[in-house]
This record gives structure tokens, sequence and C-alpha cells, in this order.
């Protein structure tokens, strides 16, 4: 690539030196989930609607987690391009204590009303039991699920990338082993069916949960756990992690009637959304989760750095990079649908429909090339709330509100969906495009670095 400015070049070496291991690591966790898909597909369609649609539900933790993470990634990011370590280990340690108090709560929703949940959303009685079993046991495992994610997000904005990945990488090769073994009993196993899918969860999360805690409290990576001595810090990881689990909750709410309005056409169609759904983030969410969380590491660092014309050059960079990458994968999703499809699901009317959706995602891909490492940008400069907005009207307006109204009250039914969900995620990309150019983005990481730095010095290490 010698034809290339070595400025550019300079930046995709960073990205890949840091993007290869978060790529890994999401491939293997979108694989566990997978996994999870292909067994209860064995069992029967009500499996996979009960656990996709448990799983609407089992995305709260997930949000929590990545709220506080990307307080965490922020805080990490800017304060290791400072060279501020110990403000960057109590950010660090508060968010990790954080993180597993807002876990307890589910705990106790879980073993109460997973059932009730499941019902609900209108789901017929067999999905009600599937589904409210594995709920409670996934929800069983969230004080940890939460602490995982924070901790692998605080070693990433410090610039660890790998540690994660081997962490993460041998909690989802437990899952995937025990949810073969247990949901299908090879060997000795008793074949437990959902409920052995949802133990696999709940104890690979704890083994994540212990092992990146270990490695933070360890010698063998740069970061560590300090006592907590600073509401400040406490103020900005709250304040910088609010609207990202707002952002990502406003997807997930919006999924409620989402999914209520695909059981409108049926059981079928309702699985094969999960299976296309499935699909994508299979194969393209290792890419567009590392493209988001580079941008957000180089950005914060660059920003910490005290160089914001540096940062705004890098995020234009691995955009350009995502743009390109992502669009090819969109083709390979819509010229594969079909042979993606199959193996999920032997039932016709169910393939129809996944075909149909996995295409959809396809098409989309575009718009997840531009939003992912914009938003990645916008959250390492500590401005979580343009995202927030993005997805919000993203959920609401198109993804719930043009479905409803193409699909139901004017009668296009299915590609009436199709269409608003398209919509949605050209919404993502439109408003944080706009907040990355027009935003004060940096103004904001240096007013938080500012703060923090006058706590450094009232506090001392």
């Amino acid at each position: 690539m010698g034809w290339l400015p070595a400025r550019l070049t300079s930046v995709w070496r960073r990205m890949a030196e840091l993007g290869w291991p978060i790529a890994v690591q999401q491939t293997l966790t979108t694989l566990m989930r997978t996994v999870d898909i292909v067994v209860t597909g064995l069992f029967s369609p009500a499996a996979v609607a009960a656990i996709g649609l448990a799983d609407l539900y089992a995305q709260v933790p997930l949000r929590v987690g990545l709220g506080l993470g990307a307080g965490a990634i922020a805080l990490s990011s800017q304060d290791t391009g400072r060279g501020a370590d110990f403000t960057r280990d109590r950010a660090i340690t508060q968010a990790l204590l954080i993180g597993a108090l807002c876990g307890l709560p589910l705990v106790a929703v879980g073993l109460l009303f997973s059932h009730s949940l499941i019902a609900l959303l209108g789901a017929e009685r067999a999905v009600v039991q599937l589904g409210g079993t594995y709920l409670a046991l996934v929800f069983a495992a969230s004080p940890m699920r939460v602490v995982g994610l924070v901790g692998a997000r605080s070693l990433q904005g410090a610039g660890d990338t790998r540690t994660p990945m081997f962490v993460n990488g041998g909690a989802n090769a437990l899952n995937i082993v025990l949810t073969l073994t247990l949901g299908l009993g090879l060997g000795p196993a008793p074949e437990l069916s959902i409920v052995g899918v949802g133990v696999a969860t709940a104890v690979s999360r704890l083994f994540e949960a212990l092992a990146i805690v270990g490695a933070i409290a360890s010698r063998r990576t740069s970061v560590s756990l300090s006592r907590p001595r600073s509401l400040t810090i406490t103020r900005q990881l709250v304040a910088v992690s609010t609207p990202t689990f707002a952002e990502g909750m406003s997807t997930s709410l919006a999924n409620f009637p989402f999914n209520a309005l695909l059981l409108v056409f049926g059981t079928e169609a309702t699985a094969a959304y999960h299976i296309g759904r499935r699909i994508y983030q299979q194969l393209t969410g290792p890419l567009y989760r590392s493209f988001s969380t580079v941008t957000s590491i180089v950005v914060g660092q660059r920003l910490g750095d005290g160089d914001p014309g540096e940062a705004r050059y890098a995020a234009k960079a691995i955009l350009g990079f995502s743009v390109v990458t992502l669009g090819c994968a969109g083709v390979i999703l819509v010229a594969g649908a079909e042979l993606l499809v199959s193996v999920f699901t032997d039932d016709r009317t169910t393939a129809g429909y996944a075909v149909q959706f996995t295409r959809v995602f396809g098409v989309s891909m575009l718009c997840f090339g531009i939003f992912f490492p914009l938003a990645g940008a916008l959250r390492g400069a500590g401005d979580t709330r343009t995202p927030f907005y993005a997805r919000l009207l993203g959920a609401f307006a198109f993804m719930v509100g043009v479905s409803y109204l193409l699909g139901v009250t004017l009668g296009f039914g299915l590609p009436g969906v199709y269409a608003g969900t398209i919509l949605s995620y050209v919404c993502w990309a439109v408003v944080v495009t706009a907040g990355f150019v027009w935003g004060d983005w940096a103004g904001t990481a240096a007013s938080m670095m500012a703060e923090r730095a006058e706590t450094e010095e009232a506090s001392g290490p």
C-alpha cells in the first residue's frame, strides 16, 4: 500500500493492531449465540421463538454492561492518552462495582417474573414455558454478565484488546461445549434441552467475570484495581454511561412491540426474524463492533494526548474502511441468504421468511458501516447522547412506527416491515453523521479531562 498516504496507513495499522483481537472476541461471542439458536432449532420453531423472545429481556444486563462499558472505555482511553493512570484505575474500579450492583435486581426479576414477561408478548403457551425457564437462568447470571462487559471495555480503553479476547474466548468456548453437551445430552450428560442452553450461559458468564477481574487485579495487565475516592469520576461515569444504556434500551424496548407485530404474522415469521438477525450478527457483528470499539479507543487516546485534529482524521480513516468492508459483507448476505438460512432451519415457511429478513439486513450494511465507527468516535469523546438520539428515533419512529403503518394499517404485510427496518438503519447513519460533523465532541472530552485533572490535584494518588 505504498501509494497510500503514510498518515492513512498509520491509522489503518493501528486499527488492525487493536481491532483483530476485538473481531476474534466478537466472532466467538456471536458464534456462541449462533450455536444456541442452531441447537434450539433442533427442538422446534417454538424453541427458537422462545429463546429469541427471552433474549429481548436478556438484553437488559447486556445494555447495562455496554452502558457502563462506554463510560469505562471513554475515561480509560482519555486517561491513558494523558498518562493519568491513577485516575484511570479508579474509574475502572468504580465501573466494576456499579455494574455488579446494577445486576443484582435482575436476579430477583428473573426468579419471580420470567414466565409472565414472556407471556406479556402474546406468545403461545409452549413458547411461554420454554422462554420463561431460559430467561430465569440467564437473569441469574446478570451481575457476572455486567462485570465481564465492563472489565473488557476498561482494558480495551487502555489499549489492551488481547486480554479480553482470551478471557471472552475461553468463556464462549465453555458456553458452546456446555450448550452442546447439556442441550443435546451428549455422552453421559442428561438431555436438558433449553434448560441446558440456559445453564451453559450462566456458567460461562460466571467464568468470564471472575477471569476478567482477576486479570485486572494481576500484574499481567497495565491497569489495576484502585480504591474509589472521587465523586467526580462517579458522576462522569454515570453521565457518559446513561445515554449509552438508554440508547441500547431504546432498541431493546422497541423490539417488544416489534416482536409483537411479527407475532401477528405467525410464530414462523418471528422465528425467521431471529434467524436472519443471528446470521447478520454472526457474519458482520465482529466487523462493525470492532470498528466501533477501535474508533472509541483511538479517538479517546488522541483527544487525551491533546490532538483533536488527529482524532477527527483517524475517525474518518476508519469510517472509510468500515463502509467498504461492510458494503462487501452486505453483498454476501444478499447473494448467499438461502444457503445461510438452510443452516438454521428446514421448516419451509420459516426459511422463506428468514431469507427475506437476511437480505433486508444485507441491504442495511452500508448504514452499519457509517453508524458504528462514527458512534464509536463520539463515545470515545464522551458524547453518548447523539448515538442515543439516533437509535431512539430509528427504533420507534421507523422500526416500529413505519413497520406498523406499512405492514398492518396499509396492509402491505411483511414487506412493510422490511421497509421500516431498513429505514431505521438509515436514520441511525444520518443522525450520527450530523453529530460527528457539526457537534462539539472534542470540546466535551476536553471539559471532562480538565475536571478530572482538578480532582487529581486535590486528592493525589
